[in-house]
C-alpha cells in the first residue's frame, strides 16, 4: 500500500511542475533527446548493446534447453531461433528499428 501511495504522490507532483514547466519546456526537452538519441556514438552503443544482449540470450536459452530438453515451449524456441540467426548471420543485418550493426 505504501507503494501505491508513493507511486500517486510522485505522479500528482510531476503532473503538477510539468504543467508549470508549461509546453514550451517540454519542446525544448524534447529536442534535446531526440539530438542525443540521433548522435552517432550514442546509436552504435545502443546497437552494441542489443546485439549482446541477443548473443547472452542466445548462449542462456543453449543452457537452459540443455537442462530442461523437451520442456522449452515451440514459441520460446522459435524467437531464439530467429535471434541466432539475426546475430550469428554476419554482415550488417538490419534490425527492428532500420539501423545497422556497422
Amino acid at each position: 500500500m505504501r507503494y501505491k501511495v508513493t507511486f500517486a504522490v510522485g505522479l500528482a507532483l510531476g503532473y503538477v511542475l510539468g504543467t508549470r514547466a508549461g509546453r514550451e519546456r517540454y519542446e525544448q526537452l524534447k529536442k534535446s533527446v531526440r539530438e542525443f538519441a540521433q548522435n552517432p556514438a550514442v546509436r552504435n552503443a545502443a546497437e552494441s548493446a542489443g546485439q549482446t544482449g541477443r548473443e547472452y540470450a542466445g548462449k542462456a536459452f543453449a543452457a537452459v534447453s540443455d537442462k530442461v530438453g523437451d520442456a522449452v515451449p515451440d514459441a520460446l524456441s522459435g524467437r531464439v531461433r530467429g535471434l541466432r540467426a539475426r546475430v550469428g548471420g554476419g554482415g550488417a543485418a538490419e534490425d527492428d528499428w532500420g539501423t545497422s550493426n556497422t
